[in-house]
């Protein structure tokens, strides 16, 4: 296990206590900030397994085309991670100009 999954590990705990804080104290900022951390907790768990695995391959006598293969999947963990925060952002951004929407009649 590396730093980034431990500390991935330690930011979703986190994540955790402060989402059910936020909802148990009606804090909505708090909840949302525990999801966030949550988010990133999982991000740096599931690098710290690419970085793991990447190790494990570059020190071993494995084959070219399993050393790619471990990139692409690098690749698209990336590609995964910053298209749901996009599409949280947008998600959210509909949700507020609705709620302007609903004030301005």
């Amino acid at each position: 296990m590396n730093n980034s999954s431990v500390s991935g590990s330690l930011d979703e705990a986190k994540g955790k206590v402060k989402q059910a804080l936020g909802e148990t104290f009606n804090d909505q900022s708090l909840a949302n900030e525990g999801a966030a951390d949550q988010v990133k907790g999982h991000a740096k768990q599931a690098w710290g397994s690419v970085k793991d695995t990447a190790s494990d391959l570059k020190n071993s006598n494995t084959a070219t085309e399993e050393r790619a293969h471990a990139e692409n999947t690098g690749h698209s963990l990336r590609d995964t991670i910053t298209n749901a925060a996009a599409d949280a952002k947008e998600s959210i951004q509909r949700g507020l100009n609705h709620l302007e929407h609903k004030a301005d009649r």
